[in-house]
């Protein structure tokens, strides 16, 4: 898949890929006129209480008879932990993040603090038990792919002709009706319906309460965010951003820079494995196994493992994890140890399965694309492709892996609408402070852009975990991230602000697991991190 050899000249494949440009973005929508949204009653869906919020379909014409259903969840406060503060809604990222289990996140949070708000979850547009949902094609990823790396002519037609083929799918899905209405100022306008239904269906005593919106978005749901926050200023109350998309450098250029992070990322988890010589057995130095990690790809590709299904697109699929968590590190190892020591191949193919395979991740795919492709244009192709070998001469981990996922915005059947303007300029004024989170080399959200949406935001503060690979780690049991949280959640005190570009309050990263990964957090705690990482994925992939 990724392998270092071949690289397509650029005359080559720009003129495999001469076509048409896609949709001149639109004017960004006007303020969206009154409407009313509508809750229906809660019943009870396990430990959560479940009900269904009712939007427009397109906020610019309410009153058109289409609509849109979301499912939203929530757990209610604790009265026992103190006087109520309010509604937190919570978006796990994606985009394409189902949200309706997120308010089990409360239990993370320490002291009690958190137990004195609704914890509220919802599904976006498009996604989960919303409806409609965005189904375009479920047999779209599949086992043992031609090579992501396009060295010959049909390799490139052939992943040209593919990703065009599923733009067409999600053009003539059931949920179509939905694809021009998928941007993150709908989203933002989404959220703040879900406010204002939530307000108006309070007891008197608490709607006051709930006049702004507090907020917790993980990766792509500090982007949907910081849009809420730049359209409604006045409504925004405790908002914490974890692992930040950002807002200058956003989707495309993004994509090539998360590339380029990505593959140190991948060369730090071959140092760690190397460091553990005695478990894995790959050899004592991170070029060593990055080496022969590179050596197996060409190999896979003339005789792929697990029964002809594990390629070198599944196999670097499959790997993608490490870079996005330390936690998938044990994991990783011990499936790439199987396969490179023994031929062993299932153990990383299931992994590829897992985080690949079914409707669920079809479904959070399309509505990644129904996002990224209506929020800002895609470049010509020329640029595409030259961006994309300059960065696979160096970083060839998901260099043409990203440019492919990311491709069917080329001929998505939507017009591209002009980006939000962020900025944070308006909370000075109103004195809302603003929490930020994010790890030195996370991958999915480098680093700078968290420092440009804190430029963005007068009122932010930047918790940076310093050194540390995990993306959107908060909540995993660092005491001076997660105390930050709980502490914010009750007094609306960040750090103090420093001067210049820089972080404001520098802690330790989640920390690096053993080679047999041991946690004394109980296993339940270890499951929800684990299922917030997941819905991460593609998360700005």
């Amino acid at each position: 898949m990724k392998r270092a050899v071949g690289i397509v000249v650029v005359a080559l494949v720009v003129g495999l890929f001469a076509a048409a440009n896609g949709s001149a973005p639109a004017a960004a929508r006007t303020q969206a006129p009154a409407f009313t949204p509508t809750l229906t009653g809660w019943t009870d869906c396990g430990d959560l209480q479940c009900s269904t919020l009712t939007v427009p379909l397109d906020y610019a014409h309410p009153d058109n008879g289409q609509t849109v259903q979301l499912a939203v969840s929530r757990l209610t406060a604790n009265p026992l932990a103190g006087s109520y503060l309010g509604v937190l809604a919570l978006n796990p990222g994606g985009p394409g993040g189902s949200g309706t289990w997120t308010p089990g996140l409360r239990s993370l949070v320490p002291g009690t603090g958190a137990e004195r708000y609704d914890w509220v979850g919802f599904d976006p547009r498009g996604v989960g038990a919303s409806t409609p949902r965005l189904q375009c094609n479920t047999r779209y990823f599949g086992s043992n792919r031609p090579n992501f790396v396009p060295t010959t002519r049909a390799l490139g037609r052939y992943w040209a002709t593919k990703t065009a083929g599923y733009a067409s799918a999600c053009g003539a899905s059931a949920a179509k009706r939905l694809l021009p209405f998928m941007t993150t100022q709908d989203s933002a306008r989404d959220l703040e319906s879900l406010r204002a239904a939530l307000q108006s269906s309070a007891s008197l005593g608490k709607q006051s309460k709930l006049a702004k919106l507090n907020y917790f978005g993980f990766s792509y749901g500090t982007y949907l965010g910081a849009v809420y926050a730049t359209l409604y200023p006045t409504k925004v109350g405790r908002f914490i951003f974890d692992g930040v998309v950002d807002p200058v450098r956003y989707w495309y250029r993004a994509n090539l820079n998360q590339s380029i992070v990505f593959d140190k990322n991948l060369n730090r988890f071959f140092g760690w494995v190397a460091r553990r010589n005695a478990t894995y057995h790959l050899g004592t130095k991170a070029s060593t196994i990055r080496a022969g990690y590179n050596a197996l790809l060409p190999k896979l590709d003339r005789t792929p493992s697990a029964g002809g299904r594990l390629g070198p697109d599944e196999l670097g699929d499959a790997m993608l994890g490490v870079g996005y968590n330390v936690g998938d590190w044990p994991g990783a190892a011990y499936a790439y140890a199987q396969l490179r020591r023994f031929g062993k191949g299932y153990p990383m193919y299931q992994r590829y399965a897992e985080s690949s395979l079914g409707a669920e991740t079809e479904n959070g795919y399309a509505v990644y694309l129904g996002v990224e492709c209506t929020d800002q244009r895609s470049p010509v192709w020329s640029t595409f492709v030259s961006d994309t070998q300059q960065v696979h001469r160096t970083s060839p981990f998901i260099a043409w892996n990203n440019t492919w996922y990311n491709m069917p915005c080329r001929t998505w059947p939507a017009a591209a609408h002009g980006r939000v303007n962020v900025s944070g300029a308006a909370l000075r004024a109103l004195g809302t402070k603003v929490l930020l989170i994010n790890e030195t080399y996370d991958a999915a959200t480098p680093f700078p852009g968290a420092l440009n949406l804190r430029g963005l935001f007068p009122t932010a503060s930047l918790v940076e975990g310093v050194g540390g690979t995990t993306h959107a780690g908060s909540l995993s049991g660092v005491g001076c991230v997660d105390n930050r949280i709980a502490s914010y959640l009750v007094t609306g005190a960040v750090p103090a602000r420093l001067d210049g570009r820089r972080s404001d309050l520098r802690c330790s990263p989640v920390p690096r697991p053993s080679a047999y990964r041991t946690t004394a957090r109980a296993a339940a705690d270890d499951s929800l991190r684990d299922r917030l990482a997941a819905a991460q994925r593609p998360s700005f992939r």
